[in-house]
């Protein structure tokens, strides 16, 4: 039988605990496991870095959660994403990156992964043309996508792009952060494997920072299986708790993200202090259409860009009260950032540098109008 999401979300991975008949999983706070023999573990279980009932039923509920039969959480989004790379590309291989990319990602390529040899192209991901332009036959292995991305909300068409990655023998990866599986399912779109900072929605109470991969191959998943085992970069079992119940309530977070993010956008839209929205769920966003066609609802991430320059851009971030001047995203709380001087500071002088005059929202769960009238105080 099939179940809907919400149903997923509470019990996949989830089962009650056989001995005791507890609901909610049990914290495994524990570094081994007793043996019934020699090379015999009990259940698998030898190590926690190797496996942990905990960190298995997040696994299991986000690989439900993804379409993919196997899901891999890690102690940060940054993590899963090296565990990737090392485990599909080797040194003299080529990486498409979108040329609006979280500023984590971009230093990881820029900065660490460039010198073990993995060399990369930034090109706008909303056009397939320019994409396929960028790719170098015989050597691109990964054409790396968000949708939406971090901080421009550019929109990727998820089908068109697994179709190119076909064609050119790569794999299409997509961050799914700003999303979240409930709004959106790049498998179901022909996607090889989807990556998640789990910090952000599906955490969701900015207290636990993890990341997650899943893969739409059972042979892929493997092979990501033995290398997050041989490199290491797990999450704890706590951490792992923490997520589990954070997931529980993704579908109903998001639906009130969404109604917050919908009505902020439209007032910004028609704001003095404001260039510029961007948000896809404005019928001007050029990534409008395909937005529609591959996302449950638009999401709860908005940038803009402030009429009055960089420093006006600044003031607005720091003149907000409800809105906390943070980075990350995707908590219950709402967050303002400067994108260029805070998250993306490492994009600097690249082809990823972000507008100057740019603020990051990311909308909360909080009452809609409290939300809009700290906004009118801080755009002045």
């Amino acid at each position: 039988m099939s179940h809907g999401f919400e149903t997923l979300a509470i019990h996949a991975g989830q089962e009650p605990e056989p001995r005791t008949g507890a609901v909610v999983p049990p914290i495994y706070q524990t570094s081994t496991y007793a043996q019934d023999a020699v090379g015999a573990p009990r259940l698998g279980y030898e190590y926690s870095r190797s496996a942990n009932p905990t960190r298995d039923a997040l696994q299991d509920c986000l690989a439900a959660l993804e379409g993919g039969p196997v899901g891999l959480s890690f102690a940060s989004g940054l993590a899963a994403e090296d565990t990737l790379l090392r485990t599909v590309c080797r040194p003299g291989d080529h990486v498409v990156i979108p040329d609006d990319a979280y500023g984590g990602t971009f230093r990881l390529f820029a900065r660490v992964a460039e010198r073990w040899g993995l060399t990369w192209t930034a090109a706008r991901i909303s056009d397939v043309d320019a994409v396929r332009a960028a790719v170098r036959p015989g050597r691109t292995k990964v054409i790396w996508v968000e949708t939406p991305t971090n901080p421009l909300l550019g929109i990727a068409d998820i089908a068109g792009l697994a179709s190119l990655a076909s064609d050119v023998d790569a794999l299409l990866v997509v961050d799914n952060t700003f999303a979240s599986p409930y709004l959106q399912q790049p498998i179901a779109l022909g996607a090889d494997v989807v990556v998640h900072s789990t910090t952000k929605y599906v955490g969701g109470h900015s207290d636990v920072v993890g990341g997650a991969l899943v893969a739409a191959s059972a042979a892929l998943g493997e092979e990501l299986r033995y290398h997050q085992n041989a490199m290491g970069a797990v999450n704890g079992p706590f951490d792992a708790w923490l997520t589990l119940r954070g997931v529980k309530t993704l579908g109903v977070r998001m639906d009130r993200h969404c109604d917050n993010a919908e009505r902020i956008a439209d007032y910004l839209s028609g704001h003095r202090s404001v260039a510029q929205v961007l948000y896809p769920g404005l019928p001007e966003h050029p990534g409008h259409e395909v937005a529609a066609k591959q996302m449950r609802r638009f999401g709860g991430m908005i940038s803009f860009r402030a009429a009055g320059g960089e420093e006006h851009a600044v003031q607005i971030c720091d003149r907000a009260k409800l809105f906390v001047l943070a980075e990350s995203l995707g908590g219950v709380e709402s967050l303002i950032e400067h994108p260029g001087r805070m998250t993306h500071a490492s994009a600097a002088g690249s082809p990823l540098e972000v507008p100057a005059d740019l603020v990051r929202l990311s909308v909360g769960i909080e009452t809609a109008d409290d939300l809009l009238a700290d906004l009118e105080q801080a755009l002045g």
